[in-house]
């Protein structure tokens, strides 16, 4: 679906959507939980709708409705071929999970999931003794337990993903068991996790985020647990305040423990005029600065700050490229080309996207299929001189489903 972007001014008053990344981790809790979860404010993209599949196919009960998902867990095995989409935590959180049980389980994916690299989780789980088997490193997995627990090294370089699903899964294994990881990304996104486990009376001892030890017979209580708002998704309603607005979003909390929302600190460092009361945030159009940021422990954020960067007078650095190669597409190499047709100056540089921000021009630009390019040039358009088309816009589905109707809902002028 191709959708047109107006130059818009906006206005008003939005609500942040909900994690996505915290409603996959609660429904993989509630799976693991003997008896009824609710999980309130959950997110319905197409990620968490994978996970709530994938916990139907485990064995669990899944009744969603508005505000509030209801789960209960640790039923009997339904299917043993199993389809994570293409979410890359689905695939790594569950992996582990469907290793718990003494059965042959084939997990498959679709689009960008099928040319994302699954050996991390093959090497992991053979090291417990458990059968996996990877198409030579790529999708489909054929696992079979049980997963008993015992030790493992991974490399956290690429994502922490695998290794929320080995502190999800293991616990109730039954022996104890140390998982080291070396060079750990996105320590936030465990803290995140951690966080989740212990909402679910689950106690993971964690030694600098290099060693994890884990008692095994553990029990998931069955809880009501509330997901936060969601600061990936936050940050491009803040990024387009910033750019072409005076709008407040509601329910980002500042205490988060996600890593997104370091965006407030690149919209500080750009000069952006912000003010915030609890979970609000009060935005509005401002003279932009260039500005460094190190994103290596939020690559989520590279689209919203490379779109932040076009409106920012000079040449903006944003580090860790490196870890943009294995998403949705290679967002760096996109965010090149796409801002370039744009007008904007973007190059990579060793692991550094450089951004020369200037005037944005309308134009017809490409999605890659990747649902944060998409939103990057929306929001990208809202300042633009003339009208920009985005191709294959549908794939904002798969994080923020409601993100075209959100910015419609403050003033944003967006055509289908």
């Amino acid at each position: 679906m191709e959708r047109i972007i107006v130059p818009s001014k906006l206005k008003g008053n939005i609500n942040a959507p909900s994690s996505k990344s915290m409603t996959q981790r609660a429904i993989a809790a509630s799976l693991l939980a003997e008896g009824e979860s609710t999980i309130l404010n959950p997110s319905y993209c197409d990620d968490s709708l994978a996970a709530m599949t994938l916990a139907v196919g485990l064995g669990a009960r899944v009744n969603p409705g508005i505000g509030e998902m209801k789960i209960t867990g640790a039923g009997e095995l339904r299917e043993k071929k199993l389809n994570c989409g293409e979410s890359g935590l689905a695939i790594r959180m569950f992996s582990p999970i469907a290793a718990l049980y003494p059965a042959e389980i084939i997990l498959t994916g679709a689009g960008s999931l099928k040319r994302r690299p699954m050996s991390m989780i093959e090497n992991a789980l053979k090291q417990f003794g458990v059968r996996c088997i990877s198409e030579g490193g790529f999708l489909p997995l054929t696992i079979e337990g049980p997963l008993k627990g015992g030790n493992c090294e991974i490399d956290g370089s690429v994502s922490s993903q695998l290794l929320t699903g080995l502190l999800m899964a293991l616990p109730v294994a039954e022996k104890d068991s140390e998982v080291i990881v070396n060079n750990l990304k996105s320590k936030p996104y465990i803290d995140m996790t951690l966080q989740v486990l212990g909402k679910f009376g689950i106690k993971i001892k964690n030694d600098h985020y290099k060693q994890f030890i884990i008692k095994g017979n553990q029990k998931y209580k069955p809880t009501r647990f509330e997901v936060e708002s969601d600061w990936s998704g936050g940050a491009f309603l803040l990024v387009a305040g910033a750019i072409t607005g005076h709008i407040t979003v509601n329910g980002l909390n500042p205490g988060s423990r996600q890593s997104d929302k370091a965006i407030l600190t690149a919209l500080d460092k750009a000069g952006a005029k912000m003010t915030i009361t609890n979970n609000a945030i009060e935005i509005k159009k401002s003279e932009l600065k260039a500005f460094e940021f190190d994103a290596s422990e939020s690559p989520d954020l590279f689209p919203p700050l490379a779109v932040l960067a076009a409106y920012s007078k000079g040449v903006s650095g944003i580090n860790g490229v490196s870890r943009l190669i294995h998403k949705e597409s290679n967002r760096a190499v996109a965010l090149v080309e796409e801002l370039g047709k744009m007008g904007i100056k973007v190059e990579i540089s060793d692991d550094y996207l450089l951004i020369t921000g200037g005037k944005v021009k309308g134009t017809h630009v490409n999605s890659h299929d990747d649902h944060r390019i998409a939103m990057a040039a929306a929001v990208a358009g809202l300042g633009a001189t003339d009208k920009v088309y985005i191709k294959d816009s549908h794939c904002i589905g798969k994080s923020y489903p409601g993100f075209f109707d959100d910015l419609r809902s403050i003033g944003a002028e967006v055509y289908e």
